[in-house]
């Protein structure tokens, strides 16, 4: 047993991490909530600054920090549940309501004028709750249909350009956050790219997190010596931390509805959706288990589209797997969920230590603009990423005329659309014009040039696990199987000869050449082990 301890960690596969007896399990538990917390509690505090430049008054219930770690950890406890205690995942915050989010802040028709920040919290609120009831929709339709036919309607040309919307639309709030303080913003930015670039081991994975920790350090000193933002306000205000206590509830809110706010948010459930698609694929290929096919993704949404749902309803922000926590799966090699659930045990814990939250609230708005530069503008890369890994045709018209009125729908409704039926008012956001839009135009024009399962080294390029069941004819997928493997080989011959030392791989000879066989050998290897199964 303590070779097993010594030895493993880090190197062989562990999927029972009791072997490595409750210490190391308490150690990683924490590892994975340190992972997800930066992004989880940034979420809160960009929709508090949301709410409060649109309305000039703070949230003090719902989407706060300690209600979100408690949303995060009883969501996550909830999606192992309904995924039979076997799938590794942790459930934080999303990112891709925070458009949403932004857009019920600052609504001012009809009822929504003069309303407070945290009347309006709710009402988007109640929008969460409708877009986690929309994961069952397309759960139930998967468990009858099969992933192949919806997927159909959802193609890269239309995700993509959506999920590009999203980060292009939040843009202006980074730069409003950001211009009170540049040097902080700054800060903040550098420390993300370093850590993400150079970081090593589990500094790699919080790249967020160790950027919000040392810019905050860096405004601690700063203030401590007598400095100011440009505009003469205080750098940092302690004031609400002095008066916090050490142990006390989350401050819950209980969702509101409106027609407006449910138009606003529901929507945005397609990309979330197709993130936990591609969360569960990436979860399933290092772990090296399907879970796509059992527990089922039917089974993941539901209890993706449940924790969000129940998040919403009590004043907490949507739920989504998060890759970070995938990221230290990789890591540590260590596959049990127990250890997941462990980390949402601490995050729960943490809910209930109002000082704990009170300093996290203290975080200058510029610290925040500067980790938005990085996430905004991520949130439209993998868009971008998601068009081109899938080698969206752009020179067929068809694709053109879609992408390009979602970007316009995306990007030119600033103030949405706003009708009436009967007395009640509607506005349709930007987000949801753009993506009942790229929708409807996919399902009419013709000639359609993506077919879920026809071309699965594509489809795993987007982060969707194909199975066999979802290929009639499965020589497809091990003609394509073969094709990955060929595919990856060549690029790592392609990589070797291109190398700074340009070796010739054919001089089987020369030491140069055995170092270029090497090389390629490794670069193949990697390959295979991307497009595992």
């Amino acid at each position: 047993m303590s070779d097993v301890k010594a030895n493993a960690v880090g190197t062989q596969p562990i999927r029972d991490a009791r072997v490595l007896g409750k210490g190391r399990m308490f150690i990683l538990g924490l590892q994975h909530m340190f992972a997800m917390f930066g992004a989880t509690v940034l979420v809160p505090i960009l929709v508090g600054g949301y709410f409060k430049e649109a309305t000039g008054e703070p949230i003090t219930s719902g989407i706060t920090v300690a209600v979100t770690l408690f949303c995060a950890g009883m969501g996550t406890l909830i999606f192992h549940l309904c995924s039979k205690l076997k799938v590794p995942a942790f459930l934080g915050s999303s990112f891709a309501f925070l458009g949403g989010f932004h857009t019920v802040a600052n609504l001012s028709n009809g009822a929504y004028a003069n309303m407070g920040a945290n009347e309006k919290c709710a009402y988007a609120c109640g929008g969460v709750v409708v877009a986690g009831l929309l994961y069952f929709v397309l759960a139930a339709i998967i468990k009858l249909v099969g992933v192949k036919r919806v997927m159909r309607y959802l193609p890269p040309v239309v995700t993509g350009p959506i999920i590009i919307c999203i980060g292009l639309s939040l843009a202006p709030s980074a730069i409003s956050s950001a211009s009170t303080n540049w040097f902080l913003a700054l800060v903040a930015l550098s420390v993300i790219i370093v850590f993400n670039i150079w970081g090593k081991g589990m500094f790699k994975i919080i790249p967020i997190l160790m950027g919000v920790v040392i810019s905050y350090g860096v405004a601690i000193i700063m203030n401590a010596s007598g400095m100011t933002n440009p505009d003469g306000s205080a750098i940092i205000d302690f004031s609400s931390v002095a008066s916090a206590s050490f142990v006390g509830l989350p401050s819950f809110q209980i969702a509101k509805f409106s027609v407006t706010s449910i138009l606003v948010m529901a929507p945005i459930a397609l990309a979330s959706m197709m993130e936990h698609i591609g969360d569960m694929s990436a979860i399933s290929a290092t772990v090296g288990e399907n879970f796509i096919e059992e527990p089922g993704l039917h089974r993941t949404l539901v209890g993706d589209g449940l924790a969000t749902s129940l998040s919403g309803f009590i004043g907490g922000p949507s739920n989504t797997t998060y890759g970070e926590n995938t990221g230290v799966l990789e890591l540590s090699k260590v596959y049990d969920p127990r250890v997941i659930r462990l980390a949402a045990i601490f995050a729960m814990v943490l809910s209930f230590i109002p000082k704990f939250s009170a300093v996290i609230s203290t975080m200058p708005s510029a610290i925040i603009g500067g980790i938005s530069f990085m996430l905004y503008g991520m949130i439209s890369a993998i868009g971008v990423r998601n068009v081109v890994e899938n080698h969206v045709d752009l020179t067929k018209s068809r694709n053109l005329i879609i992408a390009g009125v979602i970007f316009v729908c995306g990007l030119g409704f600033s103030g949405g659309l706003t009708f009436h039926v009967g007395e009640a008012t509607i506005t349709l956001t930007a987000l949801a014009i753009a993506a009942i839009a790229g929708i409807l135009l996919n399902a009419i024009l013709p000639g359609k040039d993506y077919e879920f399962g026809v071309n699965p080294a594509g489809d795993q390029s987007r982060g969707i696990y194909v199975t066999s069941k979802d290929v009639k004819d499965t020589s497809v997928l091990t003609e394509t199987k073969k094709e990955i493997r060929n595919e990856s080989s060549e690029e790592a011959k392609i990589g070797d000869k291109n190398g700074d030392k340009n070796v010739d791989a054919d001089q089987n000879g020369s030491k140069d050449g055995k170092k270029s066989g090497n090389g390629s050998h490794k670069n193949s290897k990697n390959g295979g082990k991307k497009h595992k199964k």
